[in-house]
């Protein structure tokens, strides 16, 4: 039975009135977990803020060596205080808590998620807080975190030999096909339907990796997660930008858990019914609603940052739910913002270093190449939005055209 592993049903089942069934529902957990992150988020936020200016953990800025014009413009965020990720975290675990079905595997892999990355997240913060002139944790140390973690999930679901050893609900997925009339069901545990790559506009998998060959499948959900966590990271650097595309990209994904869960959606989408997805699409909610309640006082001029802290998390968030909902590439589209901003720093590096030290933008990651240009901040993160907001669409009509 759905809902009985949540705890706030739980408690107020102890009350002699009668809970109404209403609260078991996907949906209306869906809206109380968006409605409980945003309001977290937007109450305990000038608390919060006025605790960070206490401790004195202002935003770092690349130096006026490095970058001139970059320092120049950014200067005036010196002080504002950073590590911002804390209070979206919360609001979202504790979403967690009351909302989510505690005995399902998908709400242990979020959790340990949210914790591990905004750990790596929050140590890199403190290290360049408490160090003066520290660029946080090497970037290697970060990656090999953020790879072993990965990997860790991608084992788990991909081999039998570790899952099998966790209690929580396995969950099966089930593909439906209608022959001569007749529905036709076949269905999957967890470690054979994750060995299934599906590609949007396409109805059935564009490959199914079996043998030696999930050694690939298990190096792309590393890369899924690895790459939707620093991108979302290298995206956070203008006021308000990170978020607002969070709030759309987790939308989305929400609302493919949420079909995904009904299987009567999911067979008339053409699209795999994952049992228990809608705990993913609970979770993504309290994101982008704790999102949208930081945004409050994350744009411009922003109060506060979410620092790695927040970025890291949400990203490998962002990478951990596609990869449990199996779309991978519905993650690239929607966040096409994330992507291209990671991109741009790859192109960047690449070309500085293979084609003597010249450089294709700017300045990267690329919204700085645009404040390069003589962008206002403001101009730069309102049409990113738009762009992201344009890709965020395009992802959700995929469902319609396959």
């Amino acid at each position: 039975m759905y809902g009985e592993g949540i705890v706030l049903l739980w408690i107020l089942s102890l009350i002699p009135w009668k809970v109404p069934t209403a609260f078991t529902y996907f949906s209306t957990r869906m809206i109380l977990a968006a409605l409980t992150g945003l309001l977290l988020t937007i109450l305990l936020g000038p608390r919060f803020i006025k605790k960070l200016y206490e401790l004195k953990i202002g935003q770092s800025i690349r130096s006026l060596q490095e970058v001139p014009l970059l320092a120049e413009l950014h200067g005036k965020k010196k002080d504002t205080p950073t590590m911002g990720g804390v209070l979206i975290l919360f609001a979202m675990v504790v979403s967690l808590f009351l909302w989510m079905d505690l005995t399902n595997v998908f709400t242990w892999i979020l959790l340990l998620t949210t914790v591990v990355l905004g750990y790596v997240g929050a140590r890199d913060d403190y290290l360049k807080l408490k160090y003066k002139n520290s660029k946080g944790l090497p970037a290697r140390f970060k990656m090999l975190y953020q790879l072993g973690f990965s990997f860790l999930i991608a084992f788990f679901l991909l081999f039998p030999a570790l899952s099998q050893f966790v209690e929580s609900k396995q969950p099966i997925a089930k593909e439906q096909v209608i022959v001569k009339g007749q529905i036709k069901t076949t269905s999957y545990s967890m470690n054979q339907y994750m060995s299934r790559l599906y590609i949007p506009f396409l109805k059935d998998p564009a490959f199914i990796f079996d043998g030696v060959s999930k050694i690939v499948a298990l190096l792309f959900i590393m890369l899924v997660i690895t790459g939707a966590s620093n991108a979302v990271n290298l995206t956070d650097g203008l006021d308000g930008l990170a978020s607002g595309c969070l709030v759309m990209v987790s939308g989305v994904l929400a609302l493919f858990a949420f079909l995904s869960n009904h299987i009567d959606f999911a067979r008339y989408l053409h699209i795999l019914y994952i049992e228990g997805a809608g705990e993913i699409g609970v979770y993504l909610m309290a994101l982008s609603g704790a999102s949208l309640g930081f945004l409050w006082y994350n744009g411009y001029p922003a109060q506060v940052f979410m620092g790695d802290t927040g970025s890291l998390a949400l990203g490998g968030i962002l990478g951990v739910s596609a990869v449990l909902l199996r779309r991978e590439l519905i993650l690239a589209i929607a966040g096409m913002i994330f992507v291209a901003e990671a991109l741009s720093v790859i192109i960047q590096v690449l070309s500085y270093r293979y084609r003597n030290k010249k450089r294709v933008f700017l300045c990267s990651p690329l919204h700085h190449h645009f404040e390069y240009k003589g962008w206002p901040e403001t101009k730069v993160v309102i049409r990113f939005w738009i762009v992201g907001l344009l890709f965020a669409i395009i992802a959700v009509a995929t469902l319609k055209f396959q």
